[in-house]
């Protein structure tokens, strides 16, 4: 387990960013947190660190917004980053009547989800990092990442 502290919402961007470039294809990131917690800017910085140049917003109304990857190294197999928002669900069945599910683990894909614990029953429990933020303050988050 690592816990990071970011002081501003570059701060926690930019852990997004360092944190791509660790990803390889195949991963699924479980973003927790409180509404306004910084899910979504650290999704943005997963993105920006994969080399996506379009502006990321969180698919809150569609459910699943689907990215093309150009492989900036050999070591990036993916070539496709899923990003799920689960706000507004129900229930999983909802992810899995999209075809989302059929994207967690493969090894073309980068699976980020926010608000991951409304699908946890779906989600691959060996496969699946899950990232939770705490706020702390007005401008402070902790940052926790399992695994």
């Amino acid at each position: 387990m690592q816990k990071i502290l970011t002081h501003s919402e570059k701060q926690t961007f930019d852990l997004g960013k360092k944190l791509a470039k660790a990803l390889r294809g195949g991963e699924i990131l479980a973003l927790t947190g409180p509404l306004g917690a910084g899910k979504t800017v650290l999704a943005k910085g997963l993105a920006a660190g994969l080399g996506i140049k379009k502006t990321i917003n969180s698919p809150t109304f569609i459910l699943m917004k689907i990215y093309q990857l150009k492989a900036k190294n050999l070591k990036l197999k993916a070539n496709k980053l899923i990003h799920l928002d689960c706000y507004r669900l129900k229930n999983p069945q909802e992810i899995i009547n999209i075809g989302a599910k059929e994207y967690f683990g493969q090894p073309n894909t980068i699976t980020v989800i926010e608000w991951a614990e409304k699908i946890k029953s779906i989600l691959p429990s060996g496969q699946t990092k899950n990232i939770r933020i705490r706020l702390k303050g007005a401008n402070h988050r902790q940052i926790i990442i399992d695994k």
